[in-house]
């Protein structure tokens, strides 16, 4: 369901946007100061940045929530959609720290883009849920990937996993930790994507970027559970 084009108009619909913002960020803040966290690869970053580049990093839509906490105040800029939706959640991670490049696979994504690019030659790392905004779930789209070839810039893949959470019922499949959770957060070796690629170039990266984070998922669930590793190990001996 989409939101008439003339919403903005509304001042009910923009103070509906500010509520729900001002609340959303309420909570999101309280649940984020009872998490714990266990990491790896976070060294990737900053070795991005030391080098003089910013990472472009990509995630799943359906680890946002966490993803938005952990990575707060770092100046980190993403895309968020021009419909009611997305105004209430620019409302939220800007509140964190983000800045926002308006626009979606639907609307208003190039301008978004080239916001993105001028964002990165501005010293600042770009975020991407490179499923989003609708889907489908788990499949890699190719912003991250086109970024990355116009800019020079590194891809960043990383997933989060939480040990105790709730799943909505959504096309995401949408993660939530459980107050006093821990969450792990897997973080791969960067990848450049070639100026010169073309279309079988740019759908090779996004394949592997599918890939990085299917193995990431997967580092991110031995991280929270040590057992999953020695399974690994033992299935490999036989």
């Amino acid at each position: 369901m989409t939101d008439p084009p003339g919403w903005r108009a509304s001042g009910l619909k923009r103070r509906q946007a500010r509520l729900i913002s001002m609340a959303g960020y309420r909570l999101i803040q309280l649940l984020g100061s009872t998490l714990r966290w266990k990491t790896e690869g976070l060294e990737h970053f900053d070795a991005i940045v030391r080098g003089g580049r910013q990472p472009i990093m990509a995630f799943w839509h359906g680890r946002i929530l966490p993803a938005t906490y952990y990575f707060r105040r770092r100046g980190i800029v993403v895309i968020t959609s021009e419909n009611f939706d997305g105004e209430w959640i620019t409302g939220i991670i800007e509140r964190f720290g983000y800045g926002t490049a308006r626009g979606s696979t639907s609307r208003g994504g190039a301008r978004a883009l080239l916001q993105l690019a001028r964002e990165l030659e501005g010293k600042r790392p770009a975020g991407f849920t490179i499923d989003g905004p609708r889907g489908p779930a788990r499949v890699a789209q190719p912003g991250a990937v086109w970024l990355a070839k116009a800019t020079g810039h590194p891809v960043l893949p990383f997933h989060l996993e939480a040990d105790r959470h709730w799943t909505l019922n959504s096309w995401d499949r949408t993660q939530i930790p459980k107050p006093f959770s821990t969450v792990a957060i897997a973080m791969g070796e960067p990848f450049t994507v070639p100026v010169d690629a073309d279309e079988k170039g740019i759908e090779t990266a996004r394949l592997l970027l599918e890939q990085r984070l299917g193995a990431l998922e997967t580092r991110a669930r031995q991280l929270l559970d040590p057992n999953l590793q020695s399974e690994i190990n033992l299935k490999s001996e036989l």
